[in-house]
């Protein structure tokens, strides 16, 4: 099994992007689609593929606090074959040199995998589209 991770910035394959996210996010999650879909044009995109076939994916954009890690999604037959692990190190690869400031918001779920990553929960735990999420900043 080949796990390939791609930044991707085509139409074809943002709209696959998109496909994962919504199917993730939206149908399964149920979060808001309006919460869904925002800041694309100023993110930094990637696909992931598991031999070839659409798996996961994921994001990351400039803020005013830093470099924000966002919108991990992999979909439900891929789970737990280290598409996410790969997500995860493909866009932290990706990241600017001058990216000292590194932070997401993970679902509960996701925690320990980012934990892996050197990021740590940072404040309380809150809500967000409907599900608890925590701040979590990457350690150099």
């Amino acid at each position: 099994m080949l796990v390939e991770v791609k930044k991707v910035s085509n139409p074809n394959d943002l709209e696959t992007v998109f496909a994962i996210r919504r199917e993730v996010f939206v149908d399964e999650q149920n979060c808001p689609p309006e919460l869904e879909w925002e800041y694309e044009d100023e993110s930094t995109h990637f696909l992931a593929r598991v031999d070839g076939v659409p798996a996961g994916a994921s994001r990351w954009r400039k803020t005013d606090k830093g470099y924000k890690l966002e919108r991990f999604a992999v979909l439900k037959p891929f789970r737990g074959k280290g598409v996410g692990q790969a997500l995860v190190q493909a866009v932290l690869d990706d990241l600017p040199a001058d990216a000292t400031y590194v932070y997401m918001h993970a679902q509960i779920q996701a925690v320990t995998l980012y934990e892996r990553f050197g990021f740590v929960k940072v404040g309380a735990q809150f809500e967000e589209a409907g599900i608890q999420h925590f701040t979590m900043e990457r350690m150099n």
